[in-house]
This record gives structure tokens, C-alpha cells and sequence, in this order.
């Protein structure tokens, strides 16, 4: 399926986690898009763009098992991150928790949260190599006081690729009166959602990535008890709109100003050809096939590196990391440089991680030539 891609097929490509890859069929609606917006720019914005958004948001909510309502279009998970914390009031004392395995960019986020307000950053010291899911749940709770004002969970871990489990934090730690951000940016496409049953105050994802919708396009939802407190990172016009068709929080989040929407508008035709590469399987059967082949794509590599398992199978997704003993500190160049392959090499806890994530681009050759490499390298 590698030529449904623009990839560069010189490239062993088996780093789809961090930027996603979309396909040419997904690129070609958004060059459609873009020309119906540039034939007359102010009839789009003004009189098109907003059904467009609200059919895009229809089919996002089926899709995640939300209500459209409850949804709302953001540029990336990050943005998504940011807009929650920053308009939440916290207090001196107050812990706002996360464990040591949460995206970078979102532990700043609640670091500056924190300096701003006086609240203090507790970080869940989640260990990997991990046995179960009981463990991860476990050093999660045990890291919970009575001064917990809210929880920023990743549902699949950017560095150690687990799959935490978030229904059953989410459940334990609401029914405590703490609120849980879930920085789902892996999951939507990677694992089957359903937020409304999963009950998170806050959840935000990137579809840029397992959808392989185009660059700029993730969503956030907020349970609706929490939706008149939470505000867009930018505030514009819909501030003081008069309008009283639609939430506040929509209005606010639809527009913040001029910007290229046709990512969002592009969620659709993303859904549809990705649910089409396993015929009549839809997304249900791509995501337990690109599971079943990371797990057969990191066992070579264990036995490459000659390694244990780092966690059971079920704690994955369509990403698995791996520890690689004895790495050189310029593996992540020289694997690109000698090898022309592209994957994460990523310090963990005092540990050298190499972390894959496949795609239905993936070539037969690929995983491979990294477990090739790695024994060349690693035993050099």
C-alpha cells in the first residue's frame, strides 16, 4: 500500500507516531478544499465553512463515540492541553498530577500552569520495563492526595508506547471529584475509542496521526458540566457573539481567527480511506492489524537486541518500544545516516528506548533492515 503515500521510498519509514503521513487521496480533497476556499474566499468563510465544520464534526463524533456537541476542532493535541489548563483556576497547595512518562510538551504546559499559580507539579513514577496493566493503574493512584485538583493522563505514552488504562483511571479518579485530561494524541485510529462511556472531564487527540488526516487538525472534547469554563488559547469574536443557535463553546472554538480549516474539513475523507484499506473490516480490523504486526515486528527486534519483553502485548497499540542495551549515543543519526532508516531513539529513565510505530506503508523489508542494523550497531 506504500504508493497510497507520498513517502520517500529510499526511506525505511517506521516513525508513522510522530508526524502521521497522509495519504494522496486525503491530500487531493484538501487541494479541492483549498480551491473552493480561493475561488471566493469570504462566501467560504462566511456562508460555507461552518455546515462544512459541523458535517466534519458529525462524522468525528460517530468515529469517537461522542456527542458532536461536546467536540470541538483544534490545531493539535497541545493546543488542545494548553486551552484546558490555562483556564482552570488552581490554588497555592494544589497538585496537578502526571506521571514520568507524558509528553514534554505537556508537562511544560502544566509546569507554567503551576509557576502561575502557585500549584506544584507531582510526577507518577511509572516504571518500564512494566508487567501489567494493574502496575501502571496502580503507580498512578498511589501518586493521588487529598490535594490532587486534577490528573493529565496520556492514553498511549509518546516514549514507552503503552496503552494505559484509561477507562479504568478515568472511572476511579472522577468518582473521587478529580478530573482527568486524557492527551489522547496516539490514540484516535491506534486503539478504539468511546469518550462518552469513558466519562473524562477533558480528552484532546490528534488526527494527523492514526487517521492520517492532513498537518493541523486534532480535536477536544469537554464533558458539558465543564464547557462553560473552558476558553480557546486565542479568544475572538465569539466571546461576545449574540448568537444563541449553538454552545458558547463552539462558537468560541470555531473561530479564532483567519486560518486554513480545510484539515478539519478533510476528516471525512480520512476516515473513509483509512476504514477502506481492509475491506469490509473498516477501522476495526486496521487497528487490530497493524497491532498484530507491531507485535510481530518487536519480537524481531528483541531478538535482534536480545532483550525480554518490555510489556505484555495487550498494553500495545500499533507502537512498541524497546530497550536497546549498549547503544551509541549517536544511534538515531547514524541509523538514518548508514541505514536510511527512520525511527525515535529516545532517553528513557536511564535508558536507551527505540521506539517503532507502523502504518499500512510499511514495507516488508522495513522492521528487517532496523533489526539488521541494530545488531550491527549494538554489538559493534
Amino acid at each position: 500500500m506504500r504508493d497510497a503515500w507520498q513517502l520517500d521510498d529510499s526511506i525505511h519509514f517506521l516513525n508513522h507516531g510522530s508526524f502521521g503521513a497522509t495519504p494522496r487521496a486525503v491530500l487531493e480533497r484538501q487541494r479541492q478544499l483549498r480551491d473552493q476556499l480561493e475561488a471566493e474566499p469570504v462566501r467560504f468563510m462566511v456562508r460555507e465553512l461552518e455546515p462544512l465544520l459541523d458535517a466534519a464534526r458529525g462524522r468525528l463524533a460517530d468515529f469517537l463515540g461522542a456527542k458532536s456537541d461536546d467536540l470541538a476542532f483544534v490545531t493539535n493535541a497541545t493546543t488542545g492541553v494548553n486551552a484546558v489548563l490555562r483556564s482552570l483556576d488552581f490554588q497555592p497547595g494544589d497538585e496537578l498530577l502526571t506521571t514520568n512518562h507524558g509528553y514534554n510538551a505537556c508537562t511544560n504546559t502544566l509546569r507554567y500552569v503551576a509557576e502561575r499559580t502557585g500549584a506544584k507539579v507531582v510526577v507518577a513514577d511509572v516504571p518500564f520495563p512494566v508487567a501489567s496493566a494493574d502496575q501502571l493503574a496502580g503507580a498512578v493512584l498511589a501518586a493521588v492526595t487529598p490535594h490532587t485538583r486534577l490528573v493529565l493522563l496520556d492514553q498511549i505514552t509518546s516514549p514507552t508506547a503503552l496503552v494505559f488504562p484509561i477507562d479504568r483511571l478515568v472511572k476511579d479518579l472522577e468518582a473521587r471529584g478529580v478530573p482527568v485530561l486524557v492527551d489522547a494524541a496516539h490514540a484516535p485510529g491506534q486503539v478504539p475509542l468511546s469518550l462518552d462511556a469513558t466519562g473524562a472531564s477533558f480528552t484532546t487527540g490528534n488526527l494527523h496521526k492514526w487517521v492520517c488526516a492532513p498537518k493541523g487538525v486534532a480535536f477536544l472534547h469537554v464533558r458539558r458540566d465543564w464547557q462553560p469554563r473552558i476558553r480557546p488559547t486565542v479568544i475572538s469574536h465569539g466571546a461576545n457573539s449574540k448568537r444563541a443557535d449553538r454552545s458558547r463553546f463552539q462558537l468560541e472554538f470555531d473561530w479564532v481567527g483567519t486560518q486554513d480549516p480545510t484539515a478539519f474539513l478533510c476528516v471525512p475523507a480520512a476516515l473513509d480511506f483509512m476504514a477502506s484499506l481492509v475491506p469490509g473490516g473498516g477501522f476495526p480490523a486496521l487497528m487490530a492489524l497493524n497491532h498484530a504486526e507491531v507485535v510481530a515486528a518487536r519480537a524481531t527486534l528483541l531478538q535482534a537486541v536480545e532483550q525480554p519483553l518490555p510489556c505484555p502485548a495487550e498494553l500495545l497499540g500499533a507502537m512498541a518500544s524497546i530497550v536497546v542495551p549498549n547503544a551509541p549515543g549517536d544511534l538515531y543519526e547514524r541509523l538514518f545516516t548508514e541505514f536510511r532508516i527512520e525511527v525515535p531513539v529516545i532517553p528513557f529513565a536511564g535508558k536507551t528506548l527505540v521506539r517503532i510505530s507502523l502504518q499500512r506503508h510499511v514495507r516488508p523489508g522495513d522492521v528487517p533492515a532496523l533489526a539488521a542494523a541494530l545488531r550491527k550497531l549494538v554489538n559493534a
